[in-house]
Parts: structure tokens; C-alpha cells; sequence
């Protein structure tokens, strides 16, 4: 199995290096107010690749944290339901 996943990731390096290679033409992006920034296509489109994936983890931040709160939230009532539960059991009776 590890060889596999070698293979794989090697196949996958492969991939991207042939792919950077091939679009190696540089490119203009132009901002408001007459700025540009020059670099090869594979930088930009890598750029704003980790741009992009930073703002998702960033919007699913809030959700997370939202969810750990109500799990804590949830096994402290657990807990408590526990312990309400264990003092209204009756004691159980020797057997003589």
C-alpha cells in the first residue's frame, strides 16, 4: 500500500510539474487604479488557488467553533443528566 501511495503522489508531482512547464507565459493582472502585476500563469493561478482555499477554511471557522461549543455544551448536560440519574436510583438490596 505504500508503494502504491508513492507511485501516486509521484504520478500527481509529475502531473503539476508538466503543467507548470506548459504555462509558463507571463501574464498581466491588472488592479483598479492603473496597478498591474506581472508573473507566469502557474504562479497567479497558484496564488489565487491558496487565496481561494484560505477564504473557504475561513468561512467554515465560525461553523466549527459553533459545533465544538454545542458538543461541550452537550456532554456537560450528559454528565449532569448522569449524576441527576444516579442519586434517584434506589440502592439495590442485599440478598439474604
Amino acid at each position: 500500500m505504500r508503494f502504491i501511495s508513492w507511485l501516486f503522489q509521484m504520478f500527481i508531482f509529475i502531473v503539476l510539474l508538466g503543467f507548470a512547464l506548459k504555462n509558463a507565459q507571463p501574464v498581466t493582472v491588472f488592479y483598479f487604479f492603473g496597478y498591474e502585476w506581472q508573473s507566469t500563469l502557474v504562479i497567479v493561478m497558484l496564488l489565487f488557488f491558496s487565496v481561494g482555499a484560505g477564504l473557504g477554511i475561513l468561512a467554515t471557522l465560525g461553523i466549527w467553533f459553533r459545533q465544538r461549543r454545542e458538543i461541550v455544551r452537550l456532554k456537560r448536560e450528559i454528565g449532569n443528566i448522569k449524576k441527576i440519574s444516579e442519586k434517584t436510583e434506589p440502592a439495590a438490596k442485599p440478598v439474604a
